[in-house]
């Protein structure tokens, strides 16, 4: 069984910030904000969710394909995927543009300040989504907005059940494409600020999202997840991180972990308790491809 995993493929330049973004930015001079930031670290990471996704599911023993774009730099980037095992199939090269790269700074609070520019990620509803034996579930995370709008059709009309996790993307979206969205998809996915983004522009509450689909899960970073199912909500705790060094990728390693379990059958409550292990291995390593699963993890 398989999972197309729809979303951005990119290099993260993560710069880290010795120093709280509070403290430098003044609440009332926003409307004339000039700042400048001393980021005495930098790093370039691969990155993007699509392939932070896959990652984190390939770790658990899951079959990812990412379907995505890279420009004309991004050999390094499938070499990598070739080398762990994860398949190549569904990504395009668009040799007219640069891979997507994102500018990352994180302050001491894990506060993070992005930069994106979408680059090949623009031509990614030039790849399309169609039924195929193997493959079971997919997910819609951040990507261009016509090929999120075109991969939401294409999974519904090859029956392929997917699950909705607009991240950084949903601002992209007003009330009406979103309830569509949520109409189409089986799960629905969001952090905490998305899921009041989310319910504001839908006019649909939490319940009210939660009844259109199987299964609805909000992330609380540090306090857990809370997962509705069945009509009911429950908050999955947190599992205690060993130390926090980059918050990159965390959201992405969680969501591999829920498809991993979608693929398993598992209730989505299960999913999320294995996304919280995940993303607090994830939150103790720097990027969001650099964690390794410890030996003797018991995936439960």
């Amino acid at each position: 069984m398989a999972s197309i995993i729809c979303g951005s493929l990119a290099f993260d330049n993560i710069m880290r910030f010795d120093g709280r973004f509070s403290d430098a930015i003044l609440p009332d001079q926003l409307h004339k904000l000039s700042v400048s930031f001393y980021v005495p670290h930098l790093k370039r990471e691969f990155g993007g969710c699509a392939g932070n996704i896959a990652y984190s599911m390939k770790l658990l023993g899951g079959t990812a394909l990412p379907m995505a774009t890279v420009g004309h730099d991004g050999a390094d980037y499938l070499d990598r995927f070739r080398l762990q095992g994860i398949s190549t199939e569904f990504i395009r090269t668009i040799p007219t543009a640069v891979t997507a790269l994102a500018m990352i700074m994180t302050d001491s609070d894990s506060n993070q300040i992005t930069a994106f520019h979408p680059g090949a990620m623009d031509r990614a509803h030039e790849v399309a989504i169609t039924a195929r034996s193997d493959i079971k579930l997919g997910i819609i995370s951040p990507d261009g907005r016509q090929a999120m709008l075109d991969h939401a059709e294409q999974f519904n009309a090859a029956g392929i059940p997917f699950v909705f996790d607009p991240g950084q993307g949903l601002p992209m979206f007003d009330g009406e494409h979103l309830r569509h969205f949520i109409k189409l998809a089986t799960w629905v996915t969001v952090n905490d600020y998305e899921a009041q983004m989310l319910s504001t522009r839908t006019g649909w509450s939490s319940s009210e999202i939660a009844a259109q689909v199987k299964g609805y899960a909000i992330t609380l970073g540090e306090k857990g997840a809370e997962v509705w199912e069945g009509g009911s909500s429950t908050v999955v705790p947190p599992i205690l991180a060993p130390k926090v060094v980059d918050p990159t990728g965390c959201g992405d390693a969680w969501r591999g972990a829920l498809l991993f379990g979608l693929e398993q059958g598992w209730a989505m409550t299960r999913c999320a308790a294995l996304g919280n292990q995940i993303a607090a291995i994830k939150i103790a390593h720097p990027g969001g491809q650099n964690y390794t699963l410890p030996a003797g993890l018991v995936v439960q």
